[in-house]
């Protein structure tokens, strides 16, 4: 019987699409291809013709393969395929690389110079692509990644960065991934569905299929020639799986069952045995042959994992270098194992259920045994267990009983994963130390790993888990943990839930830690635990809340100093910029500079990557500019900060709103709700609704808007950081909306009080720019107020700017300076080019004034405002704008567009744009004088209008109008 079968068997389809993949890359037109199948399928028979065509042709060929010992570690299979661009002896042009060069350190260790430049997986990206490009030798690459499914989070971050961009480089990346749920699946079917993959799927093989394949295996001319009951037992036990096809006739002709004689292939016996005992009993046959000495060898093999180095093979059983290459090389021909190519000290199973038969044959003590040796064998060949040795030595210790030691090193690999910013290995890392720590009921060492767990947990978002190891921490203190790592754990509890915006629960656990410190002071741990309560006592409502946070945060930052805790005075300096931005921006940057230098000479990526995100934040406030939040986006979602995508997702909802970009703010926000409120991070909750809340009130849909408040209210919106906008923003905007200049001062004084009473670090509010401008308009506010507020850095900060330079133009043109004041609405105007709606309301409101004084083009300026609020249906502000033309003696131009937003049904019976607005106010069962008001129009025309309506919807009369109206608006 034959290994293999000479050709693939119904794979004719998924061969032609490689070899025309190969083909353009070899022409610079590269691209991805994701071979999916179910285990089995045979994923890596086809991805190794792939290999033979590329070979054939010249290409070069980089190979990894995820792994299944022990939690995912980072970047190990783009390890494994980059390494032998290294081994070759060839040189390398890494001077085409420049400064991503040392990015590469993450994955070549070559190259590692132990500093980060950067923790984005954008960054690593970039780099791996770099180099192979630089790597290429004019014919292309095949860049092969099997077992995707496996793969850690880092590696398929990095991989979706090379899979949007391989389009116009010589290289393919080939990869295999199983059909089971999988990021790397989620990864492959989202590439697709944006054209910049192919996903060929694997099916079974059908009846005829499974026929022809086990001809060609027996090496007959044809499926006639194969005894009847063989195909039939093959396809009903390996449902079409070209792999259990092989194993299942393997299993058959090494049982006696099928046996070759000089008349062909005959059967001998009954076929109908139990598949997975027979699959296994067939692989141990084959073992069996291999000698006691190779069915040694092999169990060790499996107790090291799937993959396994030759290296701690030997060292682990002693067999000298001839003896295990012999055994290793009649395991290749038995089809048990196969060179691992990327790295030629390593070799791995064929298949998993080899590894599954080899223990089926082990006591548990011989595996425990075994698992011992392996552990012994890696920790003395490693000492320093860098890279994934430390998570292999922690299962081998595990599967050795050795469960606190196992334990351990779990957490030190966490603690390396959390360190490097890669959250998801971090996670799982940990999580399995603390269960294997709790479990051998050592408080210390748990204690250690929850302090790393703590604040892993919060980046992902994953609360629920979080709080409820918080309920072992009474049992921990109970059990002698010494005071400094109790209130350190306290501390990192208090700091999840100011994550979460449960500033309560966490101000409950800093008084937690301040009271175990009572008992045992520690000037370091204090200035954790201030830096903390500095960050919740900015949430927390009340009247100093700024003063006592920045107070807090000055004492952590001075501690921290002294003691050299990196992380405490990165925190500190984040907070005490995000304080210091409303008296001086050049101060707050000067802060998040040192906390960035800070935590780029420790190698922290996490506070890296706040503090980055707090330097793009105080850029948009300045000048409107979101690029710096997409990059802080991107870098948080590559680290898997949940928190962070998230909060600067609520940003970014805000800006494509007061851009006037409705359609994406209405489709991000709820994107980002469904996420949020699931995982209960309430502050970003709150900025999202109050966002959409804002949305609404500069669509003038009130309604809509106060049902969207009622929601923000029931996440504790009362005293938060966001309710000051939710009235500034969206409140008084609709109020203005709504030509009620008074209900719209009312809103703003309203913020007043609110900042008063509770100090905001959120600055749009409109007590820095807007109000100025409605009180210098009413008369209320004069140079000398204005003067003080254009003095603040808030008034500096572009949304507000705005409105800051109108309120300068208002005033100009009272004191005569008219063409000054033209030149501060030219300056305003500049400022409010992002924002269409504040620029046309801008506009609106200062005609009045521009006119009176004799100043500007007021007739100019409310033509652009009527037609912008005409083309958008806001009724009020438009009618206002006419109003006012023809006040100024200006013909107001009859507009011919607008039918649009008129029902289709009021649209064929005749229905005017005009007699339109005046039937959506009949809802509201107003009479003839109120609707005039509201349109500025007569009351005479106001009836005209309800006449004319009545006639051309049958209504009949104006009550049916009105309900009629009403039922349209629901």
């Amino acid at each position: 019987m034959r290994s293999h079968a000479p050709s693939l068997v119904g794979r004719d389809l998924q061969l032609s699409l490689l070899e025309s993949a190969l083909a353009e890359a070899r022409q610079g037109r590269g691209g991805v291809v994701f071979l999916v199948g179910e285990a089995g399928v045979g994923k890596s028979r086809l991805a190794a013709e792939a290999v033979g065509g590329a070979l054939g042709s010249g290409m070069r060929v980089l190979r990894g393969r995820s792994s299944t010992t022990g939690p995912a570690v980072p970047f190990r299979p783009l390890t494994e395929a980059l390494m032998p661009l290294f081994r070759g002896g060839e040189p390398l042009d890494d001077v085409a690389l420049g400064p991503y060069r040392s990015v590469l350190g993450r994955l070549i260790p070559e190259w590692d110079t132990g500093e980060r430049e950067s923790s984005s997986m954008v960054i690593l990206g970039e780099a791996v692509l770099r180099l192979l490009l630089a790597a290429g030798r004019g014919q292309g690459q095949l860049l092969l990644l099997e077992d995707l499914h496996d793969a850690d989070p880092e590696t398929l971050e990095v991989l979706e960065y090379l899979v949007d961009n391989l389009e116009y480089t010589p290289v393919l990346l080939l990869a295999t991934v199983r059909t089971d749920f999988s990021d790397a699946l989620d990864l492959a079917q989202s590439a697709r569905r944006r054209g910049v993959a192919t996903l060929a799927e694997l099916p079974p093989l059908t009846r005829a299929q499974v026929e022809e394949m086990t001809a060609a295996h027996l090496g007959v001319d044809g499926p006639d020639e194969v005894p009847p009951a063989v195909p039939d037992r093959l396809w009903e036990d390996s449902a079409g799986s070209p792999y259990l096809v092989e194993e299942l006739l393997q299993s058959m002709i090494g049982a006696g069952t099928l046996v070759q004689g000089v008349d062909g292939w005959r059967t001998v016996g009954d076929l109908r045995r139990d598949v997975s005992s027979t699959l296994a009993r067939g692989i141990l046959r084959r073992i069996d042959r291999l000698g006691a000495q190779g069915l040694t060898l092999l169990s060790a093999a499996a107790v090291l994992g799937r993959r396994f180095s030759l290296t701690v093979l030997q060292h682990m059983t002693g067999v000298e270098d001839r003896t295990l290459l012999s055994h290793l090389h009649a395991g290749v021909a038995a089809r048990l194992v196969i060179p691992d190519e990327p790295a030629p000290d390593w070799y791995s199973f064929r298949h998993s259920p080899t590894v599954e038969a080899l223990f089926t044959q082990m006591t548990p003590g011989q595996r425990a045994e075994l698992a011992r040796r392996g552990a012994r064998a890696v920790e003395e060949l490693h000492p320093g267990l860098d890279g994934d040795w430390c998570a292999l030595a922690a299962g081998l210790r595990c599967e050795a009983g050795d469960r606190v030691e196992a334990g351990r090193l779990y957490a030190d690999a966490g603690g390396r994963a959390l360190a490097a910013g890669a959250l998801g290995s971090a996670v799982t890392l940990l999580s399995r130390a603390e269960e294997l720590l709790a479990e051998a009921g050592d408080p210390q060492a748990r204690a250690s790993v929850l302090e790393d767990l703590l604040p892993a947990l919060a980046e992902a978002g994953d609360f629920a888990r979080a709080f409820d190891l918080a309920e072992d921490l009474h049992a921990l203190g109970g059990a002698g943990l010494n005071a400094v790592r109790l209130a350190t754990l306290h501390s990192r509890l208090a700091k999840v839930a100011h994550t979460a915006g449960r500033w309560s629960d966490g101000n409950r656990q800093v008084a937690r830690a301040r009271e175990v410190l009572a008992t045992a002071p520690d000037e370091a741990t204090a200035a954790a635990v201030d830096v903390t309560a500095a960050y919740l006592a900015l949430d927390t409502p009340g009247p100093d809340r700024t003063q006592h946070a920045e107070k807090l945060a000055r004492s952590a930052a001075d501690a921290a100093e002294r003691h050299g805790l990196p992380v405490v005075a990165c925190q500190a300096w984040e907070l005490l910029a995000t304080v210091a931005r409303e008296r001086d921006p050049e101060e707050s940057a000067d802060m998040l500079r040192r906390a960035l230098e800070t935590a780029e000479r420790h190698r922290l990526p996490l506070q890296r990557m706040y503090a980055a995100t707090r330097m793009s934040g105080n850029a948009w406030l300045a000048e409107g500019d979101a690029s710096g939040l997409l990059a802080a986006r991107e870098e948080a979602l590559r680290l898997g900060s949940v928190n962070i995508v998230h909060t600067v997702d609520g940003i970014l909802v805000l800006d494509a709103v007061l851009r006037g970009d409705h359609a994406t703010a209405r489709s991000a926000a709820a994107d980002c709700l469904a996420v949020a409120r699931r995982l209960r991070l309430a502050p970003v909750v709150r900025y999202v609704l109050m966002a959409r809340a804002t949305m609404e009130a500069h669509r003038a849909d009130r309604a809509a808007m106060e049902a969207t408040l009622a929601a923000f209210a029931e996440w504790d919106g009362a005293g938060s950081q966001e309710e000051p906008l939710s009235l500034g923003l969206a409140r008084a905007f609709c109020a203005l909306l709504e030509e009620d200049r008074d209900l719209a001062r009312a809103e703003l004084r309203a913020v007043q009080a609110l900042e008063a009473d509770n100090p905001s670090t959120y600055h749009l509010g409109g007590i820095h720019g807007l109000v100025l401008l409605l009180d210098v308009l009413a008369g209320d506010a004069d140079r000398t107020r204005h003067e003080e507020i254009t003095a603040t850095a808030m008034a500096r900060m572009r949304w507000n700017r705005q409105f800051v330079l109108l309120a300068d133009a208002v005033l100009l043109g009272r004191e005569g300076a008219g063409p000054r004041a033209v030149a501060a609405v030219e300056a305003a105007l500049a400022a409010a080019e992002p924002y269409p709606l504040a620029r046309h309301l801008g506009l609106r409101l200062i005609a009045d004034a521009a006119h009176q004084d004799g100043w500007g083009d007021a007739v100019g300026w409310l033509r652009q405002a009527e037609h912008y609020f005409h083309e958008r249906d806001v009724a009020a502000v438009t009618g206002a704008c006419r109003a006012a033309l023809r006040r100024f003696g200006a013909p107001v131009h009859q507009h011919r567009s607008g039918t649009g937003s008129i029902p289709r049904e009021l649209r064929a019976q005749g229905v005017t744009v005009r007699e339109f607005d005046v039937f959506r106010l009949l809802a509201e069962r107003l009479s003839n004088k109120d609707i005039a008001d509201r349109l500025f129009i007569s009351p005479r025309t106001a009836e005209k209008h309800i006449a004319s309506l009545i006639t051309k919807t049958g209504a009949a009369n104006r009550a049916d109008l009105c309900a009629r109206s009403a039922a349209f608006r629901e």
